[in-house]
């Protein structure tokens, strides 16, 4: 695998496990992190689930606003080129993935660090963990798409008082809202976590990429619109291997084995 600055990545398993490695900082992210998790993403291999955590006592503490090039700290176009160049492909890359992925968060997840934990399609956090917009505090806005994921997991009222009031939101808060998948003993984090990691790419993962697909644009489409993606995504999944290793274990009244193809 690729050696990273500010990552590790390792396989256990179908799992790539990538770690945000500047426990320093508190996993702060800078621009060259952001571009590292991309790569990685990018550099699956056969892997069939993606898990996600932080390196030491923080997920992640938010954008490095001391890293050089980060753009969060000067004139808004630094901001706005530290965003379009690195963060941004990086949160899209995520959105993208054809395998589902798993965040493991511990300790805080602020700024860029809280849209990280929010895009995987289940959130795990430890109990001493919150999830933190605090862009109003340093006169900034919420970004790596966490106004397009807050007002549409949580609501509009929820979503303004984590924006505008810039307040941290404990891990059980945020498990009642239904922000997160589930809050665990800190102990038990990174084993729930990889559980849930290993039983998704155990799954029928062309599948699980055509049902990813599909739940995101389901936020923005209309009815109609969803039951051709449903149509068009059955054609495909219909006509994978998993499809008929299902059907035959089914009928044969045993576990099916699915091998991700």
């Amino acid at each position: 695998m690729a050696e990273y600055e500010t990552i590790l990545t390792e396989r256990r398993g179908d799992v790539l496990v990538i770690t945000l490695n500047r426990p320093e900082r508190l996993n702060a992210c800078p621009p060259q992190m952001a571009d590292e998790i991309g790569a990685a993403l990018y550099d699956l291999g056969d892997a069939r689930a993606v898990l996600v955590t932080g390196a030491g006592r923080a997920f992640c503490s938010g954008a490095d606003l001391q890293a050089r090039g980060s753009g969060a700290i000067g004139r808004g176009a630094g901001s706005h080129n530290a965003l379009t160049r690195h963060y941004n492909p990086t949160m899209m890359r995520f959105a993208e993935l054809p395998v589902p992925v798993v965040s493991a968060v511990n300790g805080p997840a602020a700024g860029i660090g809280c849209s990280i934990a929010l895009a995987a399609d289940f959130t795990i956090a430890g109990a001493s963990a919150y999830f933190l917009q605090a862009f109003v505090n340093i006169g900034l806005v919420p970004d790596g798409g966490a106004s397009w994921m807050l007002a549409r997991s949580v609501g509009k009222a929820r979503a303004t008082e984590m924006m505008l009031l810039g307040e941290k939101i404990p891990a059980a808060k945020a498990a009642e809202w239904g922000l997160i998948y589930k809050v665990v003993d800190d102990a038990a984090l990174m084993d729930e976590a990889m559980t849930l990691a290993t039983r998704l790419a155990a799954g029928p993962t062309v599948a699980l990429g055509v049902m990813r697909r599909n739940l995101a644009a389901a936020l923005d489409g209309t009815y109609a619109e969803a039951l051709g993606r449903e149509a068009a995504g059955q054609h495909i999944a219909g006509d994978s291997a998993d499809a008929m290793e299902g059907g035959m274990a089914f009928l044969e009244k045993r576990k099916p084995a699915f091998k991700g193809a």
